[in-house]
């Protein structure tokens, strides 16, 4: 008897991951083009170790090394409630709509799977009722959506506004009608058992692998924080797949943002429960209008009076201290006054629904929030403005939010796995460690599952002047030029500014480009991937939000061109910050922070590049900082190992047919 195999319930979880794998497993059977990957496994078996015996791992791994399968697979056959958290909405899809459904054939084991997106997402029944109630004057626009929305939700079963597929971005009348954090009433809504963000999280509750994204992870995470509202159920195991990205979503939620747009919504949402009919005694009713309109003059006055004071463009963050509100100090003290009189206003109103109790808490956060930032006096902090069209947004950010991060997010976490294509820098973890106050953990680095060596060139020109200099734009363009010729178009183009951009747009356009041209900013960047994937020899140039998330596999894509090494602007107010705290503490910003920021930027540009075994590409950079700095060799180091031209004619003869 010692001679038979174990049976399958004495089997280690590693090992049953690994029969999975095997060439003769159930991926096999399932998936026609299944392959067995030696890092895939590796990772899995690794994950797999976290899910029995609990501790962390930090997994780079390289592009075509297939990880989702190597955390779905371990996450599915451990039994437990998985949390899985993705940096962009495209993975979240993947996951649900691709590779769950396919690892539920392949494995033949039962499993829930719910796939959680933001409450603002969702349409809140209870204030979409008063909405449609309310007597207030709407234009005629609304009125039509309102009967779209009405006969939508006498028919949707998720409340989510993704199935309306015309309704417009930022229509303005979703942020009335949709559920949010500030607004939900919890068990005290009338609406509460009907309640979409409530059947999700109940869902949720009663699923084995719950997916997220991270602003969703960050935001619950913050929430939590307060004791009230937190939308995704306990978890103890969790894998955070790009999780490159997360420093810069968790600095975002763990900091504070007043706007003018805030600022109306709770003026408007005030009137309208003034107005919905309500049996309020007259004269506190009275008392309460005039309080709304008090915060709605002083907040007019106040942010168009910040407006006037900055000269910076529309659009660029500007860092600001307590002296930067000297002009306009009278101001804030009147709008902070102001919320002050509406807070103890509405703390009168008696015997009400608890709309008015969550309006006044809305009032109370805005108000100490608002002081806070102008205040600006927190050392922890770095306060910046930002102004955009007609919004002025005052933020406050966390400088450092690695022991947010951990105390909120890894420490309520028995396992956790931080894994994505770009995680080390300089052959280390230590970057990303640091950053998000990561503890001692386990590691893993897979190289691409790729042949680079025969699927890629990466071309480097000699004669590129200095990126500091006004000649490298002209410079640029016309090397961009003679790439793209050889390569027949098929291009991304990635660039670290606009005024970069648009330069090089104008240059080749003039010189009358042969290719269809896509501009990052001519129309939705859904909308310019499209046309590019479906538009033979198409050249698309783009900014920051190109560098990730842009898969197109096979010939539409056959060459990457960067223009300079993605270093953040040192005016950034939030790198600003970070880079003087690393100054504090005797450490250098430039090496410690800058150099890895933008390795891991570079890596993720490229990275765009090689997503198939059967794809054949070029990656070009034109910054000479790459090869004339000593820093250099870092950037070098870090990217995937295929040969090195500097003659533009090897481009032409490598991409080219005879190739």
């Amino acid at each position: 008897m010692s001679g038979l195999p174990p049976s399958p319930e004495r089997l280690t979880l590693g090992e049953r991951v690994l029969k999975a794998f095997d060439p003769d497993g159930a991926l096999a059977s399932t998936i026609d083009a299944f392959e067995v990957r030696s890092g895939q496994r590796n990772m899995a078996v690794a994950v797999a170790d976290i899910f029995e015996s609990g501790g962390t791992l930090l997994a780079e791994a390289g592009t075509g090394t297939g990880k989702t399968l190597a955390y779905l697979i371990p996450a599915l056959l451990s039994g437990r409630r998985v949390l899985v958290s993705t940096g962009t909405k495209n993975l979240q899809e993947q996951l649900y709509f691709k590779d769950l459904p396919l690892l539920h054939e392949a494995l033949n084991i039962p499993f829930k799977a719910t796939y959680m997106k933001g409450r603002n997402n969702y349409l809140c029944l209870h204030r979409f009722e008063a909405a449609c109630d309310s007597p207030m004057p709407r234009p005629a626009t609304d009125h039509a959506y309102l009967t779209i929305l009405k006969e939508w939700a006498q028919q949707t079963e998720i409340g989510d506004r993704a199935e309306l597929e015309d309704l417009q971005d930022d229509l303005p009348l979703w942020s009335e009608v949709s559920a949010t954090q500030e607004n939900c009433l919890g068990t005290e809504c009338p609406k509460y058992n009907d309640c979409f963000v409530t059947q999700m999280r109940q869902r949720a509750i009663e699923s084995d692998i719950v997916i997220v994204n991270h602003h969703l992870l960050c935001a619950d995470a913050a929430v939590r924080q307060s004791g009230y509202g937190e939308v995704i159920p306990d978890y103890s195991f969790a894998v955070v797949d790009e999780a490159h990205q997360l420093e810069d979503v968790a600095t975002q939620y763990f900091g504070i943002s007043v706007s003018t747009f805030r600022v109306e919504d709770l003026i408007k949402d005030g009137f309208r429960l003034m107005e919905a009919g309500l049996p309020l005694d007259p004269i506190p009713a009275d008392t309460v209008r005039a309080a709304l309109g008090q915060v709605r003059d002083g907040s007019d006055a106040f942010f168009t009076a910040v407006r006037d004071s900055k000269s910076e463009p529309v659009g660029v963050r500007s860092r600001i201290d307590a002296a930067t509100f000297e002009p306009v100090a009278e101001l804030g003290r009147a709008l902070l006054d102001a919320l002050s009189s509406l807070e103890s206003e509405l703390g009168l109103l008696t015997d009400l629904p608890e709309d008015f109790r969550a309006l006044e808490h809305r009032v109370h956060e805005v108000h100490n929030e608002l002081r806070f930032t102008l205040q600006a006096s927190d050392p922890t902090y770095v306060f910046f403005l930002e102004i955009r069209n007609r919004g002025v947004f005052l933020r406050a950010s966390p400088i450092d939010v690695s022991t947010m991060v951990r105390d909120s997010i890894w420490e309520r976490l028995d396992g956790k796995i931080l894994t994505s294509a770009t995680l080390a820098v300089d052959g280390n973890f230590d970057y990303i460690r640091t950053r998000l106050g990561v503890g001692p953990a386990y590691e893993l680095r897979l190289p691409s599952e790729f042949d680079f060596g025969h699927q890629a060139i990466l071309y480097l020109p000699r004669r590129m002047p200095d990126p500091r200099t006004s000649g490298f734009t002209k410079a640029a363009a016309v090397e961009i030029t003679e790439i793209i010729k050889r390569t027949e178009g098929r291009a991304l183009v990635l660039f670290t500014s606009y005024a970069n951009l648009y330069g090089v747009r104008d240059i080749i356009t003039e010189a009358g480009l042969d290719f269809p041209l896509f501009v990052q900013g001519s129309a939705p960047r859904s909308t310019l991937l499209r046309h590019f994937r479906q538009t033979a020899n198409a050249v698309l140039l783009g900014t920051s939000s190109f560098w990730q998330g842009v898969d197109v596999v096979g010939e539409s894509l056959s060459c990457v061109i960067v223009d300079k090494l993605p270093f953040v602007s040192p005016g950034d107010p939030i790198a600003a910050a970070r880079m003087e705290a690393l100054v504090v503490r005797g450490e250098d910003p430039f090496t410690n922070y800058q150099v890895p920021l933008a390795i891991l930027a570079l890596q993720q540009g490229l990275g765009r590049l090689i997503r198939h075994r059967s794809d054949r590409g070029v990656l070009a950079i034109l910054d000479p900082r790459v090869r004339t700095k000593g820093y250099g060799q870092r950037f070098l180091a870090s990217l995937p190992p295929a040969p090195v031209t500097h003659d533009v004619e090897e481009v032409g003869r490598f991409i080219g047919p005879e190739a």
